[in-house]
């Protein structure tokens, strides 16, 4: 049995969740959650990958078991998201890892990247978007309309995200047994979306998602000057994240590994055991050539 430590830190007046587990001395795995859910996500890939890495899995502000201040407390950008995710780590003393980012993850990945280049060694992309060509076209529509205009019509349009049918969906589309998925996952999340102030918060990440594309090429700049290793596991009936996306990532990293999945958006649910063994291996690959400690 792997020990999981659940813990909690205060940034800047904020408690930040996140869930730990592995040696202290071992590389570390920054886990970097999407919508609606949280470091719950991880929490079957957590044991499977904690002995190799330091696995460290925060919840997002407005996420999870995380502070959720209201609007009016908190800036709800992907930039507030990511500076609290940087301070949280310097509480840790963490000032070197890998990521994996999924879904707003990524956003958050990449900014803490190009604040830092030198602190992010590797990346593994579930599902987390960097590229034009992994945008779903009906889908994110709205989201780019509500961005350009919050009317109350654009706003209605988007509101059943926030729902549970919007949400269940998130966890079963593209994915060829639900038996394999525990509802559980979102109940969870569903419960935590339901909590006072929370759907406003959720609104404005939305608005603010447009900032997510126009950071696109310094990252891609990013990828190409850091040469840090990339891999891409994807669930290829995502219709959020087209696989498309996934490919795009060899432009800027040739010698990303690609691996596309029979699976949907919440890939772990359903392909644990294939994502954990292609993590390991893909480390065990670049542990040595980038020198990553450990």
């Amino acid at each position: 049995m792997v020990a999981v430590h659940h813990r909690t830190v205060e940034v800047d007046g904020l408690t930040v969740f996140y869930r730990e587990a592995g040696p202290a001395d071992a590389p570390v795995l920054l886990l970097l959650h999407g919508y609606p859910t949280s470091s719950h996500m991880f929490r079957h890939l957590i044991p499977a990958l904690a002995g190799p890495y330091r696995v460290i899995a925060p919840d997002h502000i407005g996420f999870g078991r995380s502070s959720a201040p209201s609007v009016e407390e908190f800036p709800y950008t992907f930039d507030a998201l990511a500076e609290v995710t940087r301070r949280m780590l310097a509480v840790i003393d963490v000032d070197r890892y890998a990521i994996y980012v999924q879904d707003y993850g990524a956003p958050v990945g990449w900014r803490l990247a190009l604040a830092d280049p030198d602190a992010v060694v590797a990346v593994v992309s579930q599902n987390g978007n960097a590229y034009e060509e992994g945008f779903v076209p009906e889908f994110w529509a709205p989201i780019w309309a509500y961005g350009a205009d919050p009317s109350a019509e654009h706003e209605a349009r988007l509101r059943p995200a926030l729902g549970r049918e919007a949400v269940e969906w998130q966890y079963t589309h593209g994915v060829a047994d639900f038996s394999l998925v525990d509802p559980d996952a979102w109940e969870h999340d569903l419960t935590l979306l339901a909590r006072p102030g929370v759907d406003r918060a959720q609104l404005a990440l939305f608005g603010d998602y447009a900032t997510n594309r126009a950071l696109y090429p310094a990252v891609h700049e990013w990828l190409r000057s850091r040469g840090v290793p990339v891999l891409a596991v994807w669930g290829r009936n995502d219709e959020i994240f087209a696989p498309a996306g996934a490919e795009a990532f060899r432009r800027d990293a040739p010698d990303a590994e690609i691996l596309l999945l029979d699976g949907g958006h919440f890939l772990l649910e359903t392909h644990l055991d294939d994502v954990a063994q292609a993590i390991l291996a893909f480390r065990e690959r670049v542990c040595g050539e980038y020198a990553l400690p450990g």
